[in-house]
């Protein structure tokens, strides 16, 4: 179970130089939980006064983490806190015996770290529908308190993995009235990956100074231009969790500061395509943008639609301009759209226009596009100002072999 898989044509060159967040320290083990030669379980503890906001899957058939996590957002934030994240097991779907690891888990962090129970969250992610063997985990919490780093961020980057194929980063750096600021971000998604929120575990990190409802209500509407625009597979996760920390050990406040919120963006946004880029057996990056809908909402379930059509999907596996697909999954979303008024590029490319084949169409064009590691597919559908974007991937026989064999 240690071996790694391949990885992604897509991926980018390295892990990024992330600088340190003063007020976090991370360590991670090799525990066991579920594969072996490898790390497994990373710890983070955070200074008192960090405050912490989360977003989660609106799955109805959340995992006892999530779940735990969603009870304890909101609480004072003059004690430390820590955020524990194991893999392998997600620690799903297993009755009673999910919150008990739970509270096995958080009542030891407690303990040894001396952090407030309230004030541990959990992640799991990994197989479904085992009990989380927590002795484990619980087992290592020494070494993991005593290991702690203020430089480790990737190394913890790279113990939340499952299928992913490599570890994902992402940074800014802000400057408020002369004084610096840093966000640094890490993630873990490849496979069952879809909005509500973007399946995947994200765990951000700042050192500047938020209330807790700021940053909750700034951290909820960017998740809904990032994260909740990707999907991989269409598939919702049990156990989703964006968590993020603001330490305050900056001293800087960025409330309402909009260089602070576009740094966020700018942090979540390569997150989530790196998620997208890593998708289980992904050879193409697909950026779908959807425009002239009656509003946005609209704009985006056909763009939802289109990325998450397996015929589109797979079209696009075998580089093939065939853009009846896309009509078709217009036509499927069950959204406004008028065939008459539609109109579709690939790249800069006229494909359709006005419900039919463009007159000045060349389909060797658009094959060659389609050859590109990266496409863009736009859609007009000439009916009024709303528009949106959202991010996908190819579909190919790797993905049918990574799930096939995901707990073989």
């Amino acid at each position: 179970m240690g071996s790694t898989p391949n990885r992604s044509p897509l991926a980018p060159a390295r892990f990024p130089d992330l600088p340190v967040v003063n007020g976090v320290t991370f360590a991670t083990v090799e525990a066991g939980v579920r594969y072996s030669g490898r790390t497994d379980v990373m710890l983070a503890k955070l200074t008192a006064s960090t405050t912490i906001a989360g977003v989660f899957t609106k799955s109805t058939t959340r995992a006892a983490p999530v779940l735990d996590c969603q009870a304890k957002l909101g609480g004072g934030s003059d004690t430390p806190a820590a955020i524990l994240v194991n893999s392998g097991n997600a620690n799903a779907f297993t009755g009673r015996n999910g919150q008990a690891s739970v509270d096995a888990i958080t009542a030891a962090v407690s303990s040894v770290c001396d952090v407030p129970q309230g004030r541990v969250f959990t992640s799991s992610t990994g197989v479904i529908g085992e009990p989380l063997p927590h002795d484990r985990v619980t087992a290592q919490l020494e070494a993991l308190n005593k290991s702690q780093s203020s430089g480790a961020v990737s190394d913890a980057a790279q113990a939340i993995m499952t299928t992913d194929t490599y570890a994902k980063g992402a940074s800014q750096r802000i400057v408020i009235d002369g004084r610096a600021v840093n966000i640094v971000g890490i993630a873990k998604g490849s496979g069952m990956i879809a909005p509500d929120m973007a399946t995947m575990l994200v765990y951000i990190f700042t050192d500047a100074v938020f209330e807790q409802n700021a940053l909750q209500s700034l951290v909820s509407d960017l998740s809904d231009k990032t994260f909740n625009c990707i999907t991989v597979d269409s598939d919702t996760s049990t156990s989703d969790t964006l968590l993020m920390a603001a330490t305050g050990a900056s001293g800087v406040n960025a409330e309402g500061d909009d260089g602070f919120a576009n740094g966020l963006h700018s942090v979540m946004l390569n997150l989530a395509h790196q998620v997208v880029r890593d998708g289980e057996g992904a050879t193409k990056f697909v950026e779908i943008s959807v425009s002239g809908a009656s509003d946005d909402a609209t704009a985006r379930t056909h763009a939802l639609a289109i990325a998450n059509s397996p015929l589109v999907k797979t079209a696009i596996a075998g580089e093939d301009p065939n853009w009846g697909r896309i009509v078709m999954a217009i036509g499927k979303s069950g959204a406004l759209a008028d065939r008459d008024l539609i109109s579709i590029k690939f790249g800069d490319v006229v494909v359709a226009e006005n419900g039919w084949v463009s007159p000045t169409y060349v389909e060797a064009d658009a094959a060659a596009l389609m050859k590109h590691d990266e496409i863009e597919i736009g859609v007009d559908l000439g009916m009024g100002m709303g528009a949106a974007t959202v991010w996908t991937c190819d579909l190919t026989h790797g993905y049918i072999e990574i799930n096939a064999d995901y707990r073989s």
